[in-house]
């Protein structure tokens, strides 16, 4: 396959330069690649991008996390869903094998827990490491993320900078500016904890949006973590303790979504619910 919207040629010729960035980066390996897409491309995704009016979206709405996300391709745009199909290329893959040094990668069009997300104004993602198999091949192990953001215009004052914080939840030690076209990959492991805490301060009409994508390794026995939300070391009592009640929940959610089928909307709409209550006490 010959990509024809990723700038894969830019990125090969820069391997080596990038992969000892990956290595040696702090808090985790990880590394954030500029201009991943060419132009035209970029500006063709970023309209395409679905408005909130369009069903495809659910809602990741509980005291953790205030995100949509829509895991269907074949509801996106056809420029997106072309750059989907390039990053899950065995051209894509290679280069990302090369540039973390984990081998084998599995790219996963199912979309589980990745696709298309939008965080709107006021929106938050709290600080959290993420699960670690999936959900239907429960002897893969997710071990690399990619985000490619695709806003057409983000401003420093609005937030929503991605924050990577040392293993014992100290300190942010990286913080990653969402602006458009630029991707970030790193590595996921049970103490790769990021996020972006703070309410999004943009205007009404404009999101945080970006790209999701996931690679896996198949493992004889996978071991399943759920997402792991953790408090920072400022936060109160009170936002501590809603924050392992809802890490709880969200643990309950990935164990109940693994053994009983049910559908990310059907949870979220729970762990809705629970929030509600807690704020009444």
């Amino acid at each position: 396959m010959t990509a024809t919207l990723v700038d894969l040629g830019t990125l090969q010729a820069r391997l080596p330069e990038l992969a000892e960035q990956y290595r040696s980066a702090q808090p985790f390996p990880h590394v954030v690649l500029d201009d991943v897409l060419f132009g035209d491309a970029f500006t063709r995704a970023a309209q395409e991008f679905p408005a909130m009016r369009d069903p495809f979206w659910k809602g990741y709405l509980h005291v953790n996390e205030t995100k949509y996300g829509n895991t269907q391709p074949d509801t996106w745009g056809p420029t997106l869903t072309a750059v989907a199909k390039e990053f899950v290329s065995p051209e894509f893959v290679s280069f990302l094998e090369q540039l973390t040094g984990i081998e084998d990668l599995l790219p996963d069009w199912s979309m589980d827990g990745g696709g298309l997300h939008q965080t709107l104004r006021g929106g938050h993602l709290n600080i959290h490491a993420d699960f670690t198999t999936h959900h239907v091949k429960e002897n893969w192990s997710r071990r690399v993320n990619i985000l490619l953001y695709l806003n057409e215009e983000w401003r420093d004052e609005w937030g929503g900078k991605l924050e990577l914080w040392d293993k014992d939840m100290t300190a942010a030690q990286a913080r990653v500016q969402p602006a458009g076209n630029r991707m970030l990959v790193f590595t996921t492991s049970d103490d790769s904890f990021h996020g972006h805490p703070d309410a999004l301060t943009c205007p009404e009409d404009v999101a945080r949006r970006s790209m999701a994508l996931y690679y896996f390794t198949e493992e004889e026995h996978a071991v399943r973590k759920a997402t792991n939300y953790r408090a920072r070391p400022d936060e109160a009592g009170i936002k501590r303790a809603a924050i392992a009640v809802d890490r709880g929940a969200v643990d309950l959610y990935d164990r109940a979504k693994r053994k009983l089928g049910l559908s990310d909307e059907q949870v979220s709409g729970v762990l809705e619910k629970v929030n509600k209550l807690r704020r009444k006490k």
